[in-house]
């Protein structure tokens, strides 16, 4: 049996997202949303923000996946739901984002909490998804926060995994053998596309994409809810540092509006 690595940090990870990086990355993902919402496209006003702020490529992602317009912002605001929402109600999970980014959540690797509140790592898929040491304790943790005492229990759980990246069908295996085992009402799907058919899902949607948050009409942040607990509120996040009791080690790096210094006009 292959032995299984942890989806940690990266190397230089304690630099590039340190406290002394941090000013400068929270003005970045204000100057760049601001642009956004002006109508510069994204691969230009990122390198206009990336270059005025003398940021690395790996900070760079940071600061887009961080970053929205105040139109997509009110969007996602209105659309957003909470763990108790899910009470008989539909749920799809974008399955790569969401494990990914709890298994980077508890390898201690960087959470990046955007502008829309939404939670996000760094990691990539590069045509392969491999299972690593904690990705059996996420299925679990997602499977006691939706069936387990006292959770919202939703009619029915349909994971939708990407069928041209190597992995997906031993990580479906996984996801239905511990459906058999618990008797949870999950289904998983293999989909050549599943971006589009979770943006037109009628039910709520899993995933911190920022192309399916301003498409699809319900999205939860599953990570959040996860590092809340079943009964606290959404402004129960911690605003920097550890999360949970369980895992202090957790690793949470704030880029939302409430932790950005006012906004420079850029030049």
């Amino acid at each position: 049996m292959t032995e299984l690595c942890r989806r940690a940090r990266s190397t230089g990870d304690d630099r590039l997202f340190g406290e002394a990086a941090r000013p400068a990355l929270r003005s970045a993902v204000a100057d760049l949303s601001w642009l956004l919402g002006r109508g510069y496209s994204g691969d230009a006003a990122l390198k206009l923000v990336g270059d005025k702020h003398v940021l690395s490529a790996r900070q760079r992602m940071a600061v887009l996946r961080s970053a929205c317009s105040d139109e997509a912002l009110a969007r996602r605001r209105a659309t957003r739901v909470e763990l108790p929402d899910l009470a008989g109600a539909d749920l799809a999970i974008d399955g790569l984002n969401a494990l990914i980014l709890v298994e980077s959540a508890l390898s201690h690797g960087v959470v990046l909490r955007g502008r829309d509140g939404a939670l996000r790592d760094l990691a990539a898929v590069h045509g392969a998804y491999e299972q690593v040491l904690e990705t059996s304790f996420a299925v679990d943790a997602i499977a006691r926060l939706l069936h387990g005492d006292g959770a919202p229990a939703p009619a029915q759980v349909v994971w939708y995994l990407d069928r041209p990246v190597a992995g997906s069908g031993r990580l479906r295996a996984l996801l239905e053998a511990r459906a058999e085992q618990r008797g949870l009402p999950w289904t998983v799907q293999l989909v050549h596309h599943p971006d589009p058919i979770l943006a037109q899902h009628p039910g709520v949607v899993a995933t911190s994409d920022a192309w399916i948050l301003d498409r699809c009409a319900r999205w939860i942040d599953l990570l959040g809810a996860l590092l809340r607990g079943p009964t606290e509120s959404s402004h129960a996040l911690p605003q920097e540092g550890p999360v949970l009791a369980a895992r202090p080690d957790l690793w949470l790096l704030d880029l939302s509006d409430e932790a950005a210094p006012p906004r420079a006009d850029l030049g």
